[in-house]
């Protein structure tokens, strides 16, 4: 590599392409978390209709049904932060030394990050929720 472009932006270019990579890998990664989340969720609320169908015949509440795969959502949601903390915690003693301004186990940090991925996560789950209230008893029944 030249001097000229170790050096340029008083020697930072390389630094600052790697943050701006990293960033564009951060997002695509969460893109794919939300996107995955919410086939999983669509695809279980496509497997149980029958079973949602006969619920609301029988008198479930709309708010019983989004409850019950909210539930569903919210087990999947805790089992991935839980595990992307424990990994990020043991990635974070690894690289603790790149790191700038922050400690390698900063609480605030793992609690911020964590509640924007539920939040996100949470949304994507809410539009198969939404439909599995919507279903219509008889329509559910005659599927299959």
């Amino acid at each position: 590599m030249t001097d000229s472009v170790k050096n340029g932006a008083g020697g930072l270019l390389l630094f600052n392409l790697g943050a701006k990579l990293t960033a564009v890998l951060g997002f695509l990664g969460v893109t794919l978390a939300v996107v995955g989340i919410y086939g999983v969720i669509t695809y279980a609320v496509e497997q149980r209709t029958r079973e949602i169908g006969v619920r609301m015949a029988l008198g479930a509440q709309r708010r019983t049904i989004l409850w019950m795969v909210s539930r569903h959502s919210l087990a999947i949601i805790g089992t991935g932060i839980s595990i992307g903390l424990l990994a990020a915690m043991a990635a974070g003693r690894l690289v603790g030394e790149f790191l700038v301004g922050i400690g390698a186990t900063d609480p605030l940090t793992y609690l911020t990050v964590s509640m924007i991925l539920s939040c996100i996560a949470l949304a994507a789950c809410y539009i198969p929720a939404h439909r599995a209230m919507q279903i219509e008893p008889t329509v559910a029944l005659r599927c299959e």
